[in-house]
């Protein structure tokens, strides 16, 4: 039922506030989950208007109820976040006051075990935000080679038995397919040391998040976001980026960064011939975590990291 699509949102409140809402803005939540950073945006306009973007039609249905009582101040669009740039200006916005990308999956999406995102229920191995196209994680590690599951797992997943699991997946699919979650999570944990095995978090928790991570590109989609969306926002307007991982967040920071630095000529240039004019204001030099009563509250927390930065 889409209006059982509940989502406890992480960092909500300093995510809110550092957006520094106007009542008469316009606004971009570009990963619409559950709606409930929306709804806390929603309340804070008059006049405004919030664009809620969202792959999983699932979301985006339940959030659609949700938010009904907003009428014509609310607009949801399916789509990727990466696209933001397009999706404003299909929509006819030239500039925005504020954006909001929560980079994490929806509780939903890993408690509905048909989704395929959980190593704990047994369901088909998809991981699709989006189920209507691309592949799914099935697919992916029947057709990748080894050594490209290996660098996924060591890359996406920071999994340092990528070989092992590697190969332990390769050996296995060569008898038949691994089609359900249990399974390739079963051959992860069979292919793992005795020490693996010992440490708290579930073993296959590390692999399960790097084939999700490339099923839905999401690394790219990150990289796209952060390349286009800050040039559709209006001067004194901020965009806030919350991550869970060490990737993103190392892709936001050094977006940021870059372009909160401007030139980047060599110092010994006379005169820039980069052309590379700064962009944006770092606002956070350090990512805002949660605080201690969102911790005990909601562990899900612990690996959030929220950013923000200014458009000058």
């Amino acid at each position: 039922m889409t209006g059982e699509f509940y989502h406890a949102p992480v960092l909500a409140r300093e995510a809110i506030a550092s957006l520094n809402i106007r009542p008469d803005g316009i606004y971009v939540d570009g990963t619409l989950g559950g709606g409930n950073h929306s709804e806390m945006i929603l309340e804070r306009l008059t006049s405004g208007r919030l664009i809620g973007i969202d792959r999983d039609t699932t979301a985006l249905d339940a959030a659609s109820l949700k938010l009904k009582r907003f009428g014509s101040h609310f607009t949801p669009i399916q789509g990727n976040f990466a696209d933001t740039h397009i999706i404003l200006g299909k929509l006819g916005i030239k500039l925005a006051d504020g954006m909001l990308f929560d980079l994490g999956i929806s509780s939903p999406q890993v408690d509905d075990a048909s989704r395929g995102f959980s190593y704990m229920t047994d369901a088909p191995l998809d991981m699709r935000m989006d189920r209507s196209s691309g592949r799914t994680a099935a697919e992916l590690i029947y057709e990748l080679s080894e050594t490209e599951l290996k660098r996924i797992l060591y890359e996406y997943g920071e999994e340092r038995y990528a070989p092992r699991i590697a190969a332990a997946i390769v050996t296995a699919r060569t008898a038949k397919p691994i089609t359900t979650t249990l399974e390739l999570a079963a051959i992860i944990k069979n292919s793992m040391p005795g020490a693996a095995l010992r440490e708290k978090q579930h073993p296959a928790k590390r692999s399960f998040q790097a084939l999700r991570i490339a099923v839905n590109d999401e690394l790219s989609a990150i990289e796209n976001m952060l390349q286009n969306a800050p040039d559709c926002l209006r001067s004194g307007g901020r965009i806030a980026v919350i991550s869970f991982h060490s990737l993103e967040d190392r892709l936001v920071k050094n977006a940021f960064r870059k372009r909160d630095k401007g030139c980047v000529c060599p110092p010994d240039f006379p005169e820039c011939r980069c052309g590379f004019v700064r962009s944006l204001k770092v606002i956070t030099q350090k990512p805002i975590t949660a605080s201690p009563e969102e911790l005990e509250r909601n562990p899900r927390s612990r690996s959030a990291k929220l950013r923000v930065a200014e458009k000058i």
